[in-house]
């Protein structure tokens, strides 16, 4: 992966895509016609839509746990912004998260559980930012007028 060997949390990055890697190998055989995948694609989709939320989980528990620290984290900065992440980060975040659609739309009236897998790689925009994202500190709230 061009680029992706110096930045935070590559480990995060490099799963992303091999997510895709896994999803197609199974998925685009299928929804070219390959009888014998149409059960490892449903299978393989899943699974990857279970480990998904999995990734879900503990990307909240990590930001909730951050948040307890002191920093402000909402879904939209956790997901959307991904926490202030380096340009490359997102591009390879958001690009493998764009592969997976396009792997998506493209088999899935052959494997329509298919549909459930960019769960996997939004999973894991939200883990890279709950575990290396930049997020400012949580305002006080004002005084109270009792």
């Amino acid at each position: 992966m061009p680029g992706a060997r110096d930045l935070p949390g590559r480990s995060i990055i490099v799963s992303s895509w091999v997510g895709n890697i896994v999803f197609a190998c199974t998925a685009i055989p299928a929804a070219l016609g390959v009888d014998s995948f149409d059960g490892p694609a449903i299978v393989t989709a899943l699974i990857l839509f279970f480990v998904s939320l999995g990734i879900w989980t503990w990307a909240f528990v990590v930001a909730i746990a951050r948040s307890t620290q002191g920093d402000d984290i909402v879904v939209a900065n956790l997901f959307g912004t991904i926490g202030g992440a380096p340009r490359a980060v997102r591009w390879h975040l958001f690009g493998s998260l764009g592969a997976c659609l396009m792997i998506t739309i493209g088999t899935a009236s052959a494997d329509p559980f298919g549909v459930l897998v960019p769960m996997l790689p939004l999973g894991f925009v939200g883990l890279w930012a709950a575990r290396h994202g930049t997020f400012p500190p949580r305002r006080s709230p004002p005084p109270s007028r009792a």
